[in-house]
């Protein structure tokens, strides 16, 4: 969302008038509808993210992470990615960290859970998962073998559906070359709390995708709880118990703990209280420069009255126009207008080839609804040089068939040269950096 109001205000303000300064402890920015696709290999995990120095070319980069916002001096405290942390002050100041996962005091989750809120996560479970099917065929255990082919995800929005969907697709793809293997001993599993699925693309969508996940095999735990993963041992509410090795949490999100670290309002569910102008407000009083939109947000919705504007993409970006707009008004001395925006509905895929989708009133499955999923987002990835690539990218998966090969050395880059390299005294009692586990 950063991105997004930075880039526009960088066109909007000239140089001599305003410096627009981003800071961010990566250099780049994830389109996270595209995770589930990055995670099934149709498209480059590069491809998923943008790079903030190439897209924001007028804008001041700062990598670093933010440690505290004191409002009252209109001051940041940063800490680069090396030496020691420096302020800085501003006159205009954007809040939008964005989220993360929202977990459970679960026991074993802190071990054996998988987020699914980076490219770098992304990318592990991709790994993950395929690691998990060279272990089953060689391992003379048959309850290792099960476990390594029992595949959990926790969680029915958006995320855990469209993950677990495409995460299928690719073992059953790359099941084709594992002779040892039979399809029928794979066993994917969702445990969802409430008793739907993708509620945001409405009950008879929702309902039909149900239908189609569990023709493939994969078994849906409505109304269902986990409440204990101890050393891969699944223990789901409904009293069965079972082991995996595969734990994949994406049961919803909860606003940036950078929050915490500001003294700016917080409403009841630790978000930032906005105005419909992005404005940051405590109580009836709009704190001067402070501004903020996403998922770290409460905006009021103007389209909805009495509700807050969902936490998704299609208001994030809207938004972040919205306020860039704002602010270069309020600089020049004009009035912020309100952010109003109907929601025209949801698009959600459900592996390659299948979607759900419900736009305008109108609901769309199957190929139509998938293709709708892949045209939008395709849209709203930020610069041309990313579209181009990620068509590419959906050009040969089209034509080619889909890799299905691990990399688990990327996760502990430097364990196999650390093997073979003589320890001295110097380095006997230091872990290597990079050093790990395999798995």
């Amino acid at each position: 969302m950063g991105l997004y109001a930075a880039l526009r205000l960088s066109k909007k303000l000239n140089r001599r008038r305003a410096e627009v300064v981003v800071v961010d402890p990566q250099p780049h920015m994830t389109y996270q509808p595209f995770l589930p696709e990055a995670a099934a290999g149709n498209i480059s995990s590069r491809h998923a993210v943008v790079p903030l120095r190439r897209a924001l070319k007028n804008c001041r980069i700062v990598s670093g992470e933010v440690t505290r916002v004191e409002h009252a001096r209109k001051t940041v405290t940063i800490q680069p990615i090396d030496g020691p942390s420096t302020e800085m002050a501003y006159d205009h100041i954007i809040v939008a960290p964005g989220s993360v996962s929202r977990t459970l005091p679960i026991p074993g989750l802190r071990e054996r859970g998988i987020g699914f809120k980076t490219i770098g996560e992304a990318i592990y479970l991709r790994n993950h998962v395929l690691d998990r099917l060279d272990v089953a065929a060689v391992t003379p255990d048959p309850a290792v073998r099960k476990a390594s082919l029992t595949f959990v995800f926790v969680g029915g929005g958006y995320a855990g559906i469209e993950a677990l969907a495409e995460m299928e697709d690719v073992v059953r793809d790359a099941l084709k070359y594992y002779s040892d293997l039979d399809p029928s001993e794979v066993r994917f599993v969702l445990v969802e709390a409430t008793n739907r699925i993708l509620p945001e693309v409405g009950p008879d969508m929702g309902a039909y995708a149900a239908l189609q996940l569990d023709e493939r095999g994969i078994e849906l735990r409505l109304g269902t709880r986990l409440e204990s993963c101890v050393d891969g041992q699944i223990v789901l509410s409904d009293g069965e118990r079972f082991r995996a090795e595969t734990l994949v949490w994406t049961a919803g999100v909860k606003p940036s703990p950078l929050l915490d670290r500001t003294d700016l309002p917080q409403g009841d569910r630790g978000h930032l209280t906005a105005l419909p102008t992005l404005q940051v407000v405590d109580g009836n009083r709009v704190l001067d420069g402070a501004w903020t939109a996403g998922d770290s947000a409460q905006v009021p919705d103007l389209a909805n009255p009495g509700a807050f504007c969902s936490p998704s993409a299609q208001h994030a970006v809207r938004q972040a126009k919205v306020m860039a707009d704002n602010i270069r008004q309020v600089i020049i001395g004009g009035a912020p207008k309100d952010y109003r925006h109907k929601y025209v509905g949801s698009v959600a895929s459900l592996g390659l080839y299948k979607g759900v989708a419900h736009v305008y009133g109108v609901k769309v499955k199957g190929f139509p609804a998938w293709f709708m999923h892949r045209s939008y987002h395709m849209s709203r990835i930020p610069s041309f040089n990313r579209k181009v690539r990620v068509i590419a990218d959906w050009t040969l998966a089209f034509m080619l068939r889909r890799e299905t090969v691990a990399l688990g050395q990327l996760h502990t880059p430097r364990e196999e040269f650390t093997h073979v390299t003589p320890p001295t005294e110097h380095s006997a009692d230091r872990t290597p950096v990079g050093a790990g586990v395999r798995g």
